[in-house]
């Protein structure tokens, strides 16, 4: 059996040192308790930009261009080394993480910002970055459209490791494209919460024949710091923001943690790889169960950057 923790705790919005302070307290307690995977929520560093599912479009371009630019001032620039405290405490640790971001590339434009999540080893090196394939809705005027080149499975101490962010897990091709790795351990860090997001983890559980952990930000108005533009206008101390939901569930799609709602703490489960193995005996969706006779499928998993120099 293999310890896991589930961190749905806040960030400190707006701030990419203090978030990663935060992220580390975490990743310590859950390094003590015995876990050996820790998983954050989407975009954790420095948080989820809540306000543009508040906002009006075209209404409120002054503020959004002010949290816009506080976003962008915050996000990990990973070539620059703005992860690398982060990293340097997850070798400490000895554990294998997965961290969601919001991603500058620094390489191409100091400005186009994405959704991103990172698998770090135990030894603190990143062994995938992967970019959301497609932001959703107001999303898309914060982040722009990842490519393919991350859409993988990685090996870890603890199993066959990918995940998914947010709604690209209603996108099937995605789904199964990770399933076409023998992936064991799918990890979704989200946004979304509630009864037709848990059912989701355990659709995906069910047809993936894999473990599943899913989970967002237990976040109130009062975890928004005081100097955030417009704090009071935009969110009420005593609402909850985002109830977090964290949840772990079996392969075939039993829940064994969670969901933990509306609790800002982690959430601890016990997961065994060998059931994600048993489980496709019956059903391999990426194996007996496919027909490649019928169906064709191909990923291009070159990176896509915005230029080229020959």
């Amino acid at each position: 059996m293999t310890k896991i923790a589930v961190v749905q705790r806040p960030p400190v919005l707006l701030n990419r040192a203090a978030s990663i302070e935060a992220a580390i307290t975490s990743l310590q307690e859950a390094a003590s308790a015995g876990a050996q995977l820790v998983v954050y929520p989407e975009a954790y560093l420095p948080g989820y930009p809540t306000w543009v599912w508040r906002l009006r479009p075209g209404g409120d371009m002054a503020l959004s261009g002010e949290l816009h630019a506080r976003l962008r001032e915050n996000s990990v620039d990973l070539a620059a080394g703005d992860l690398d405290p982060f990293c340097k405490a997850v070798a400490r640790a000895g554990v294998t993480v997965v961290m969601g971001l919001n991603e500058r590339d620094g390489q191409f434009s100091g400005t186009t910002l994405f959704n991103t999540i990172v698998v770090i080893g135990p030894d603190g090196a990143i062994l995938n970055r992967h970019r959301k394939l497609m932001p959703t809705n107001p999303e898309r005027m914060v982040w722009g459209m990842g490519d393919a080149s991350g859409l993988r499975v990685v090996d870890t101490p603890l199993g066959r490791l990918g995940g998914l962010i947010c709604w690209e897990n209603y996108m099937p091709l995605s789904r199964y494209a990770l399933y076409a790795q023998d992936i064991e351990i799918f990890v979704a860090p989200t946004w979304d919460a509630g009864d037709s997001w848990i059912a989701t983890m355990q659709h995906i559980a069910k047809e993936g024949g894999c473990w599943v952990i899913g989970t967002a930000t237990a976040m109130q108005g009062s975890d928004v710091p005081a100097d955030f533009p417009e704090r009071d206008t935009l969110f009420k101390d005593d609402e909850w923001v985002n109830d977090g939901d964290a949840v772990v569930v079996r392969p075939m799609g039993g829940i064994v943690a969670g969901p933990h709602r509306r609790e800002k703490s982690i959430l601890y489960a016990d997961i065994d790889i060998e059931a994600a193995r048993r489980a496709r005996r019956s059903l391999d969706v990426a194996g007996h169960y496919s027909r490649p006779d019928l169906f064709e499928f191909s990923v291009d998993r070159r990176p896509l950057p915005p230029v080229r120099f020959d």
